[in-house]
């Protein structure tokens, strides 16, 4: 009877879905010299490609120019070097204008403006320069009568977010939200543009050794959920676990509307080992495909985020050529990159959503079959137990209530741990993934 009633289920939710826009899917391109082609031959492979958008990071005018003409849309990154030099004026701020948009745009397709990236990780101090380069970089697009461009900065979520599991509980930290977060929302708001983040899935995968390989490369199988047990949701994969966990601490903050452009995520498909340290075995291009194929296919639904109908604008991979200065870690370069110096692609997936139909392997079902034996019949158990709360997602009419006051219950609480006006324990901090330990109370008695 059980498992009669499981198969009506899975034959009925993909039915029960409300698909929303599709977000836009490009690529980073970092490195013009790992490539073997001019500009504009890489700008006819990305048209070829069907690749809808480029990010740009310490963009190249030449680079620029070659997408002039074309419908792939531009987000251009400013070096995190430049960030003083642009908060110090407006001249400043239109001098790189003129140099990187003007001579440009509208031929090429220029949407949004990131300036800087990661600062909070870096050696300097930069937090307090980095609104006035963004509100510098605003105000002189728009004298230039330049109307279409977002500008903003773009953040990592493992260096920003106390948690991102479960992504109910999941702030900003501290730090990041009473130095910058919570003017520069202020000012995304009121400017119409999107918080921009680097989704390290990998590495986060890579911290966290509870997270099943498979919840993390989109694969569907009866172990690859996790649960939330304050909202009640069952998460399926990792990416959908972090956006949401960014949107829980977006909400907090009183600003879970703004748009989310997800600047960098993907997966390694090979590295180099440099000291004889020995090779994960995570980090192939099969592995590389499996995740690559799994968010494509998954961002194509249209089916979005299970906390935002509309989930993210735009996603990123990282990235268009291996790297030539990749971080390296205990001696490891990972190489990221989904075409050949070439312009050969590495993988058989495209970006219309088809793929090569890399499934999860054989002898990795085999595996789990013998593990588990009798325990999938538990699991059928567990897949039709009731969750504890109910699973909504922000954005349904009947559920919106219900989040407005579970976020307004948590923005009533100070970063101290106390309540403000109740003076009982409300927010204890978590373990940050930035490895700073905070502390290791939950943050509401729900």
């Amino acid at each position: 009877m059980a498992v009669i009633l499981l198969t009506v289920i899975v034959v009925l939710l993909p039915l029960a879905a409300v698909t929303s826009a599709v977000p836009s899917i490009g690529v980073t391109y970092r490195h013009p010299s790992a490539a073997r082609a001019s500009p504009e031959e890489v700008a006819a492979t990305v048209q070829r490609l069907k690749i809808s958008s480029v990010l740009l990071p310490n963009p190249d005018p030449n680079l620029i120019r070659a997408f002039s003409y074309s419908d792939v849309s531009l987000l251009l990154s400013i070096p995190n070097s430049h960030i003083p030099i642009l908060a110090a004026n407006r001249s400043n701020a239109a001098a790189w204008l003129y140099t990187h948009v003007v001579p440009f745009y509208p031929r090429a397709h220029i949407s949004a403006i990131s300036v800087g990236s990661d600062v909070l990780s870096t050696a300097s101090d930069l937090s307090d320069s980095v609104l006035p380069a963004i509100r510098n970089i605003h105000v002189a697009l728009h004298e230039l009568g330049i109307r279409k461009i977002s500008v903003s900065t773009t953040f990592s979520l493992l260096n920003t977010l106390t948690t991102a599991f479960p992504p109910s509980a999941a702030e900003f930290q501290p730090p990041v939200h009473d130095v910058l977060v919570e003017n520069l929302l202020d000012f995304l708001q009121e400017a119409n543009s999107s918080f921009l983040i680097n989704l390290q899935l990998y590495d986060l995968y890579r911290l966290d050794h509870e997270i099943p390989i498979g919840f993390a490369l989109f694969q569907e199988g009866l172990f690859n959920f996790r649960d939330d047990l304050t909202t009640g949701v069952r998460y399926r994969n990792l990416f959908d676990t972090m956006v949401d966990a960014l949107l829980s601490a977006m909400a907090v903050a009183g600003h879970e509307n703004i748009p989310i452009i997800v600047t960098e995520t993907g997966w390694p498909g090979s590295l180099n080992s440099e000291g004889g340290v020995d090779e994960p075995t995570d980090a192939c291009q099969v592995f590389a495909e499996m995740f690559l194929s799994g968010l494509v296919k998954h961002l194509k639904s249209g089916i979005g985020t299970p906390l935002k109908r509309d989930g993210v604008s735009e996603v990123y991979i990282f990235e268009l050529f291996d790297g030539e200065m990749n971080q390296s870690r205990n001696g490891q370069v990972l190489q990221w990159g989904i075409l050949y110096p070439n312009l050969t692609k590495k993988y058989k997936f495209d970006f219309s959503g088809s793929s090569g139909g890399y499934g999860f392997p054989m002898d990795a079902w085999l595996v789990l079959l013998l593990a588990f034996g009798h325990g999938i019949v538990l699991m059928f158990g567990l897949l039709l137990t009731p969750a504890t709360a109910p699973a909504v997602r922000r954005g349904d009419t009947e559920s919106t209530v219900w989040w407005d006051r579970v976020w307004a219950r948590r923005r009533s609480c100070r970063w101290d741990g106390v309540a403000q006006g109740g003076g009982s324990q409300c927010c204890g901090a978590r373990q940050r993934l930035g490895g700073r330990l905070v502390s290791e109370r939950p943050c509401l008695d729900w």
